[in-house]
């Protein structure tokens, strides 16, 4: 069983043509030694394109040649980011060496400043209206864009509307656009320890699109009748105004989910409600639990980390991604809805997909555990999720969760951007896609588009093999977006631990390989 051999003949396009480096200054020339590992050629840098550097600047320089022959690439430096060392000149370095672009081009921003600020009566008009019924956003403390709004309304059948309300950015951002196309190159924003890349101009991402309080905000929503069991009653897509009537963050719904007292504290404990059974159902249908755990710093004004802390996600983090996950589910299964006829193909749109594991990945991983007295049962996929989560729960608290947690999301496959609709099989879902995060997420922007192209025309024709390119292209950059962010708390922890050499603390062992 000979494996194929070939030879690279031709470098058709470079991978990258920007990297972030140390410039080594000599009189008439000068090199610049990159980052990381992954380029293992320093660039050789001609005196007209020094750029003002000095000599042990961290630089980003853009290759200009590299001949067949020539071992070293020649650049030119195109920025001069500052000491190597420094918070911002670092953080700056891995954004460069992950092909994310710095700064917004300015015709981007020009474009983004035209865009009217206030929303006329003309747009209101055809909407569906929400502006009086009561309606919150629930984030992180240090968001600065609100993606998403929940709404409720009692009935007094003992029914409940919720509505799930999404940033309208496709009103905003059209196709074609010098926005969208920053939009689609970027693919997604970035959230590194200390600050966000967002995907949109911040007049969009942080004002227009944002769902502040105490605003009109228009919207594209998903709203449920739901009776006391969230059994689903009824769906309605379409598009809306909203007026959210608080800006919540996790901690303060945690706070009234225990007990606290709040204008708002029926509906939240409702929602609550309402969320625990949906993520029983989930479960029971065979979804995963993969309890991720998220490292957070506290950084100083010079953004050195000056604390550490583990965080995990609680009620109040479960409920609005319960509701998102069935916004998300509601919306992949309603283009079915679009065929005229049985026979009909599906229309193209754009999944979330998550393929089965790999049999003999799993078949290691349950060796692997097995040495420490743990056990799964491959029978099928039930048993698998059954026995993963119950699994998970043993280990919760022991030395080697960390370890095998991290083991077992390496034996899942990823999940990526796909006009083939295999279903999400972490989350036991047949028909799921993105639609709840348009602002920071590129695909989420493309289902809105094709939701709102079906509803007005169920016979709109879209290419296909363009709309998957397109998806191969936003998983890519969700991958860059990953490591880039796994960088920066890489270099947080190190810089955590720099001032602490000689010191002995307790450790755990994180990853076997």
């Amino acid at each position: 069983n000979r494996k194929l051999e070939g030879r690279i003949i031709k470098v058709v396009k470079r991978y990258k043509d920007h990297y972030a480096g140390v410039f080594q200054k000599s009189q008439k020339y000068g090199f610049v030694i990159p980052d990381g590992d992954n380029m293992v050629y320093d660039f050789f840098i001609p005196q007209e394109y020094f750029n003002k550097a000095k000599d042990g600047d961290k630089v980003v320089v853009e290759i200009l040649e590299w001949r067949e022959k020539s071992k070293n690439p020649v650049a030119k430096i195109v920025e001069v980011l500052g000491k190597p060392g420094d918070n911002d000149v670092e953080m700056k370095s891995i954004l460069v060496n992950n092909s994310f672009p710095l700064h917004f081009p300015e015709k981007v921003q020009n474009e983004a400043r035209n865009i009217p600020k206030t929303i006329s009566q003309k747009e209101i008009a055809p909407r569906r209206d929400f502006r009086d019924v009561v309606t919150f956003t629930i984030d992180p403390a240090d968001a600065k864009d609100f993606d998403d709004a929940l709404s409720i309304e009692f009935r007094e059948d003992g029914t409940y509307q919720v509505g799930v309300h999404i940033a309208d950015v496709s009103h905003y951002v059209k196709p074609d656009s010098l926005i969208d196309k920053e939009a689609f190159d970027r693919g997604t924003s970035i959230y590194l320890v200390d600050r966000t890349i967002p995907m949109l101009p911040e007049e969009l991402s942080n004002s227009l699109c944002s769902l502040e309080p105490n605003k009109d905000r228009l919207c594209f929503s998903v709203v449920f009748d739901m009776d006391g069991q969230a059994n689903v009653l009824h769906t309605w897509f379409g598009k809306t105004v909203i007026h959210s009537d608080k800006r919540y963050n996790y901690e303060e719904v945690q706070a009234i989910i225990e007990g606290k007292n709040d204008t708002f504290a029926k509906e939240i404990k409702k929602f609550d409600e309402l969320a625990k059974i949906l993520r029983k159902e989930r479960y029971n249908n065979g979804a995963i639990d993969f309890g991720s755990t998220e490292v957070k710093f506290e950084l100083d004004e010079n953004g050195k980390p000056i604390e550490v802390k583990v965080f995990v996600a609680q009620d109040s983090n479960k409920l609005i991604e319960e509701f998102m996950l069935l916004a998300n589910k509601k919306v992949a299964e309603h283009i079915k809805s679009f065929k005229r006829t049985p026979a009909d193909k599906l229309k193209p749109f754009v999944y979330r997909v998550h393929d089965k594991p790999n049999e003999s990945k799993l078949q290691q991983f349950s060796e692997f555990i097995s040495k420490m007295g743990y056990k799964l049962n491959l029978k099928n996929k039930k048993t698998i999720s059954n026995s993963l989560n119950n699994l998970f729960e043993e280990i919760e608290g022991k030395g080697e969760q960390n370890m095998i947690e991290t083991i077992a999301v390496r034996t899942m496959s990823k999940a990526i951007y796909s006009t083939k609709n295999i279903g999400h099989y972490g989350l036991a879902f047949s028909d799921y896609t993105h639609f709840t995060s348009p602002i920071r997420r590129y695909p989420d922007l493309m289902v809105h588009r094709l939701l709102e192209l079906y509803m007005k025309n169920k016979n709109a024709k879209v290419d296909k093999e363009l709309l998957e390119e397109k998806c191969m292209h936003c998983s890519e950059m969700e991958r860059r977006a990953t490591d880039a962010e796994r960088e920066s708390i890489k270099l947080k922890q190190m810089e955590f631990m720099s001032d602490k050499i000689g010191k002995e603390f307790t450790g755990l062992i994180s990853g076997v390989s």
